[in-house]
């Protein structure tokens, strides 16, 4: 197993990870499973919890791709990020909402937020 250490919303975290053995493409539908998930979870500590999976198993799908080089898979991970920031939001988390909205940005995803929403670095 690979460690990772990544700074989410929740800060620094050092983990084993069997993620980091997934191709882009699993670690997105991964993601996507998180998040369904997390979307019908009624306990908003759950909610948090499968937010934070979302996140890692998102970072490990965007650590190993080139967003020029597959635009197509950029994007769907960049659309992940924009539903998990929404998502944040619904849950009274800015910090992290705003975090996912720039990781959208920065894979090429265009925005059509209120400035307060998108963060303090455009």
């Amino acid at each position: 197993m690979e460690e990772t250490i990544k700074t989410t919303f929740f800060g620094n975290i050092a983990h084993a990870s069997p993620l980091g053995t997934l191709s882009p493409e699993q670690a997105l539908e991964l993601a996507s499973i998180y998040m369904d998930n997390s979307s019908k979870a009624k306990d908003p500590g759950v909610v948090l919890v499968l937010c934070h999976d979302t996140d890692v198993a998102l970072f490990q799908a965007k650590r190993h791709i080139k967003p020029d080089k597959n635009p197509i898979l950029a994007k769907k991970i960049a659309k992940a990020y924009v539903d998990l920031g929404h998502l944040l939001m619904d849950h009274r988390q800015a910090k992290g909402a705003q975090a996912s909205f720039r990781r959208a940005r920065r894979l090429g995803y265009v925005l059509s937020l209120p400035i307060s929403l998108m963060g303090d670095t455009l």
